[in-house]
């Protein structure tokens, strides 16, 4: 086998010419060319194509070795062609500031960058990626991606800013062995909030040193304060964040409130974690990588990919940790139809706008993409794959511990987040919202009140409405 040409850097500098390890071998035949492959090969100038991606928490990092797979292939193809992958190293709220601010100068911009899909119409919106409307329309495997994956990644006009390479829907993990002590019922499928609320508090009467109820509520770990706690309540009240047909943001509702008193009630009554555990950047890590391997929460409400910390090659092996937990629906809030609700997002690859190699970052789109590639990233990672053709695989319906196949069946009463290029300006409100109300800093009344005229301020009250009972 030939050595690997990837060049790796920690530090976001976008040239690879000069550096040892970067030049192609090119000892071996190539294979038949397009144009643009004959092109890349004729210049007598090396050709560097960087991916920025982020790096976070404890190796392995399978999006690294996923993208490190994907660049050895496309450098066999495409000849006098490098891939430089660029990790950041920053938390989840850093590494969105940091790839906006290199994408806003051709100096810095990479030619790819991983986007979570919530940011792709504010980042497409101002002027950051390439919209790919014509690249997807020729390409044969965009009809192999679900329509609602599709939507994730394309604007509110249109305009399609990536390929989603991920997705997932979030529900609620119960430690078996806790439940037995605690007096519960396994297998447990929760009607109701109050089902939940209850497990808990017979969790902490019953099994004492155990978080009852784990679910993030910090201002540092960012969307999923937003999305696997806040609007996993929301979505499952009769109300929601935004009215798309009358284009505003509702920032008063009962299930607005509602939703930020049942987190009151979880932290008011001790049901949830320590702040020092949960009010900070690594407390995701903390739950699948410390506590739950050690069987120290009951409930945890969390997205699908969890289980894959505990993979054999995970950070944190877990043989048992499968059979340990089990993942059930999250209720609505009365048990009103459908009786259950999620939360779906997801991650995209894009292009740069000041990309100054768009055809190239195309190709090496594609083939990282492809089937064989994505079901390799989606099943060591632990996501759902956007791929019809890889979720009908039963290598990857099977696996880990066939979490994947009981977390797709949550799709059918799923729901996303607004596709709206205000969304992280407003999601950052909720996040202060949620952690001022745990912490009891400000009361359930008084944190939408202060929401409803920050965001009002954010983007205008005549952009905003009130829902009464």
């Amino acid at each position: 086998m030939k050595k690997r040409t990837v060049c790796i850097g920690s530090s976001i500098v976008l040239a690879c010419v000069g550096l040892s390890g970067c030049a192609t071998n090119s000892s071996h035949a190539a294979p038949a060319q397009t144009s643009h492959q004959q092109a890349a090969a004729s210049t007598t100038k090396p050709r560097v194509i960087t991916v920025a991606y982020q790096q976070f928490g404890n190796p392995p990092y399978f999006n690294q070795e996923w993208l490190q797979q994907a660049a050895q292939q496309f450098e066999k193809q495409y000849h006098g062609v490098t891939v430089k992958l660029e990790p950041i190293e920053a938390s989840e709220n850093d590494f969105y500031t940091k790839i906006d601010l290199m994408m806003k100068s051709a100096s810095t911009a990479p030619d790819v960058v991983t986007e979570d899909t919530f940011l792709i119409n504010a980042d497409g919106s101002a002027g950051y990626l390439q919209p790919l409307n014509a690249e997807v329309k020729s390409w044969p495997d965009w009809s192999e991606f679900s329509a609602a994956m599709k939507s994730g990644s394309t604007s509110n006009s249109g305009e399609v800013y990536g390929v989603p390479y991920s997705t997932d829907t979030r529900g609620l993990y119960y430690d078996v062995k806790i439940f037995k002590e605690a007096g519960l019922p396994v297998p447990w499928h929760p009607k109701n909030w109050n089902d939940v609320l209850n497990a808990a508090k017979k969790i902490k009467e019953k099994v004492p040193g155990v978080v009852p109820l784990w679910m993030q509520v910090g201002k540092a770990t960012g969307e999923a304060t937003t999305m696997q706690t806040f609007e996993m309540l929301l979505y499952g009240t009769h109300d929601t964040l935004y009215d798309a047909a009358k284009h505003k943001w509702i920032v008063q509702s009962p299930g607005f409130l509602n939703s930020l008193k049942w987190i009151q009630t979880v932290y008011a009554d001790g049901l949830g974690p320590s702040f020092s555990q949960i009010l900070n950047a690594q407390a995701g890590n903390i739950e699948s990588q410390q506590l739950m391997p050690q069987q120290k929460i009951g409930i945890a409400l969390d997205g699908n990919w969890l289980p894959g910390s505990w993979q054999k090659n995970g950070p944190s092996p877990w043989p048992d940790g499968t059979k340990a937990y089990q993942l059930t629906a999250m209720p609505t809030e009365f048990g009103q139809a459908p009786g259950y609700t999620s939360m779906s997002g997801g991650w995209a690859l894009s292009i740069s706008h000041l990309s100054q190699n768009k055809q190239l970052a195309w190709d090496f789109i594609k083939i990282a993409t492809d089937k064989k590639n994505m079901e390799w990233y989606d099943v060591h990672q632990g996501n759902l794959a956007p791929r019809k053709d890889i979720a009908n695989d039963p290598a990857y319906e099977n696996a880990p511990g066939q979490f994947f196949k009981v977390a797709t069946g949550f799709e059918k009463f799923t729901h996303f987040r607004p596709a709206n290029s205000q969304y992280p300006s407003v999601s950052t409100q909720i996040q202060a919202a949620v952690e001022a109300v745990a912490t009891g800093a400000l009361t359930p009344e008084q944190a939408m009140q202060q929401y409803a005229n920050n965001v009002q301020r954010i983007v205008g009250a005549s952009n905003t409405e009130t829902v009464s009972k």
